[in-house]
C-alpha cells in the first residue's frame, strides 16, 4: 500500500518534470534534428503517457480499491506495458545509433537518415501494439469486499494462458533486445580498442560507449527482476507447484518490489538527453534563462 503509493507518487513528480521539460527542448530549441533525436523524443512521449496514469495507480493503492472501472482499469495496464516495451526497443535502437554514428560519423549511412528514424518508431509502436492486445482479455478487474481492484495479469486470470503470453513477452519484448544491445555494446568497445591510439584526440567516441553502457545498466538493473518475478509469480500460482503460503507471499512481495523499479526508467531517461553531445543541453539552458528574463522583465 505504502509502498507503491509513494514510489508511484516520486516517479509521477520527477519524471513529468524531467520529460516535460526535454519535450520542451526539442520542440522548442532543438532545430536540426537526426535519428537519434527522433528516437529519444518517441522514447520521452512514451514516458509521459506513461506517467499520466500513475495518480490513477496512487490513488487506488493508498485506498486500497479501484474507483475508476473497468475500462480504465485495462487501458492503464495496456498504457503500463507499452511505456516498458517501446522504452526498451527505443534503447536498443539508440544503441545501434550510436555504433553506426561512430562508424559514420557524418551519417551518411541509410539506418541514420531521418526518415528511416521516423519510420523505425511508427514500426515500433505498432508492433508493440499489436503484442500487447492479448491483454486486454487477461486482465480481469477482482470485485473485494472493499471494492473493485485492478489486478494486472500476473495475479489474476488462467495462469496457464498467462505464463505462455509472459514467457513469449520476456523473450521477444525483453530478451532478444538486450542480446542486440550487449552485441552492438561488444562492437562498439571493439571499435574503440581498435582505435585506441586516437581515444587521446577522439573524445567524441566516449560519448556512444557511455550511452550503451548506460542502457545496458538499465536493461539489467531495472528491467531483469521485474521479468524474473513476474514469471515466477505466475508460475508459482499454477496447482502443479506446491509451496506453503509463507513462500508464496515471500514471492508476491518480490514482485511488488519489482514493478515501480521496472518503471523507474521514465525518470532516468532524460539522462540520455543530457548525453547525446548534440548541443541540446546548452540549447535547452539558453532557453530557459531566455524565458527566465522575459518573465522576470515582464512583473517590472
Amino acid at each position: 500500500k505504502y509502498y507503491l503509493s509513494i514510489f508511484y507518487g516520486i516517479e509521477f513528480v520527477v519524471g513529468v518534470l524531467a520529460n516535460t521539460t526535454v519535450v520542451f527542448g526539442y520542440l522548442f530549441c532543438l532545430k536540426n534534428w537526426n535519428s537519434s533525436n527522433i528516437y529519444l523524443f518517441n522514447l520521452s512521449i512514451s514516458d509521459l503517457a506513461f506517467l499520466c496514469t500513475l495518480p490513477m495507480l496512487i490513488r487506488s493503492y493508498s485506498q486500497g480499491k479501484w474507483t475508476y472501472g473497468d475500462v480504465l482499469c485495462i487501458t492503464n495496464r495496456y498504457v503500463l506495458h507499452a511505456n516498458l516495451y517501446t522504452s526498451i526497443l527505443f534503447l536498443t535502437f539508440i544503441s545501434i545509433d550510436r555504433y553506426l554514428l561512430m562508424k559514420h560519423p557524418f551519417r551518411e549511412h541509410f539506418l541514420q537518415k531521418k526518415e528511416f528514424a521516423v519510420l523505425i518508431s511508427l514500426g515500433i509502436w505498432v508492433l508493440v501494439t499489436l503484442e500487447l492486445l492479448p491483454i486486454l482479455s487477461l486482465i480481469h478487474p477482482n470485485i473485494a469486499v472493499n471494492g473493485t481492484n485492478c489486478i494486472d495479469y500476473a495475479s489474476s486470470g488462467d495462469p496457464k494462458y498467462n505464463l505462455i503470453y509472459s514467457m513469449c513477452l520476456t523473450f521477444l519484448g525483453f530478451l532478444i533486445p538486450l542480446l542486440v544491445m550487449c552485441f552492438f555494446y561488444f562492437k562498439i568497445a571493439l571499435f574503440l580498442k581498435q582505435r585506441s591510439i586516437q581515444l587521446a584526440t577522439a573524445l567524441p567516441f566516449e560519448k556512444p560507449l557511455t550511452l550503451v553502457i548506460m542502457a545496458v545498466v538499465i536493461f539489467s538493473v531495472l528491467f531483469t527482476p521485474y521479468h524474473i518475478m513476474r514469471n515466477v509469480r505466475i508460475a508459482s500460482r499454477l496447482g502443479k507447484w506446491k509451496q506453503s503460503r509463507c513462500a508464496q507471499a515471500t514471492i508476491n512481495s518480490l514482485y511488488i518490489v519489482t514493478r515501480p523499479l521496472a518503471f523507474m526508467n521514465s525518470t532516468v531517461n532524460p539522462v540520455f538527453y543530457f548525453l547525446m553531445g548534440d548541443h541540446f543541453r546548452e540549447m535547452l539552458m539558453s532557453k530557459l534563462r531566455h524565458q527566465f528574463k522575459s518573465l522576470t522583465s515582464f512583473r517590472r
